[in-house]
């Protein structure tokens, strides 16, 4: 029985003394917001993702929303991303007025085209941000120079991606800014909300801590429109920092796994994605097939949970489907009509794994 995606009390439990300790210096410190687990914290990601800053916020989504807001985007821009992705990026664009422009994606990696990308990109483009999805990290050589002739900054979507690594470079520190989501489901995720923004443009790093925090120049004092109150506490900070050091033996293990589902399973409806070494950090195990529902069904009836990410290009929600009745993007509805995640975490064992692949393989489709 694996009856989870993601089983957060067997990841959290071997850490619950150090998660305890590090709660209860928190408690006795008496300081719970902006204080010196936020400071450590921000130091110590900041160094890690190879960026000479971190800015602390409340979740992933107002990480993206402030990003835009830091490199001036506003009402009536185009902002190029990707529609494959659950609506994160789309949701951070509607929030500041713009307008999200939908680039098709790799049918291989599942991230950014680089050819649809370069042919969506006008006279009112602000920005693009560029989404790495399911732990794999998008073309960034290809998207940097693309995005550098036009002149446009570059927002890294990294909520997926903490770790992982291309071309020595960790994601996060290609773009102009990189934003992180530490949902407890991440592959570094706190024990509730949390997210931040990386980059080494320290007049982006300062505007970004004035925008966390009502815009203020100085306390009660606002001098930027958009501000809001978007803080990491003090006590995620300090669970976010007993769980980092653990971050690159997690990620190596989360890549076994998939490993192990790609070489193991031979279903011939079955296709596995592509990439199986840094810069894939498998936070998602996402497969294809066309038969999806039927595969899904089987199981579920041998007791192993899946799920969809995503059904719905974002393009297709209801509330903004007649905005783009006329979008062709062939690869973004394959794969959300043919994408499926398997269980992948850390703490799955051998066996589990390998009950897994059996009973794929044993479906009749």
């Amino acid at each position: 029985m694996v009856n989870l995606i993601n089983d957060l009390k067997r990841h959290n439990g071997p850490l619950k003394a150090e998660l305890e300790k590090a709660t209860n210096r928190v408690i006795e410190n008496g300081w719970y917001i902006l204080g010196p687990e936020v400071e450590s914290f921000e130091r110590e990601f900041a160094n890690y993702c190879g960026v000479d800053r971190c800015v602390t916020v409340a979740n992933g989504t107002d990480a993206l929303e402030l990003a835009l807001r830091t490199i001036g985007a506003t009402a009536g821009d185009e902002i190029i991303t990707v529609a494959n992705a659950g609506m994160y990026s789309t949701t951070a664009i509607l929030a500041i007025g713009a307008q999200p422009v939908f680039a098709d994606i790799d049918p291989a990696s599942l991230t950014m085209s680089t050819t649809s990308f370069e042919n969506a990109i006008s006279k009112n483009t602000k920005a693009v941000i560029i989404t790495h999805l399911y732990g794999q990290m998008a073309d960034m050589p290809s998207l940097l120079a693309i995005a550098h002739r036009a002149q446009i900054p570059i927002i890294e979507d990294c909520a997926q991606a903490h770790g992982a690594k291309l071309a020595g470079k960790r994601a996060g520190s290609w773009g102009e800014l990189g934003c992180f989501s530490f949902y407890p489901t991440k592959n570094l995720g706190a024990l509730g909300d949390g997210g931040a923004v990386v980059t080494s443009n320290d007049q982006l790093a300062d505007r970004l801590k004035q925008m966390r925090q009502y815009g203020w120049e100085s306390k009660y004092r606002s001098i930027i429109a958009g501000g809001r109150n978007s803080r990491l506490d003090e006590i995620q900070a300090a669970i976010l920092r007993v769980k980092l050091p653990q971050l690159d033996f997690w990620n190596q293990r989360r890549r076994e796994i998939a490993k192990a589902y790609a070489t193991g399973i031979r279903h011939p409806d079955i296709h596995h994605p592509v990439s199986f070494d840094e810069s894939y950090i498998a936070h998602l195990y996402v497969l294809r097939t066309d038969k999806r529902e039927s595969l899904r069904r089987h199981l579920k009836e041998n007791g192993i949970a899946t799920d969809i990410h995503y059904p719905l290009p974002d393009y297709q929600q209801p509330f903004l489907k007649s905005r783009y009745e006329d979008i062709d993007l062939p690869n973004t509805e394959t794969a959300a009509a043919t994408v499926m995640t398997l269980p992948c975490f850390p703490e799955m064992t051998a066996t589990e794994v390998k009950h897994i692949i059996y009973t794929i393989d044993n479906w009749s489709s």
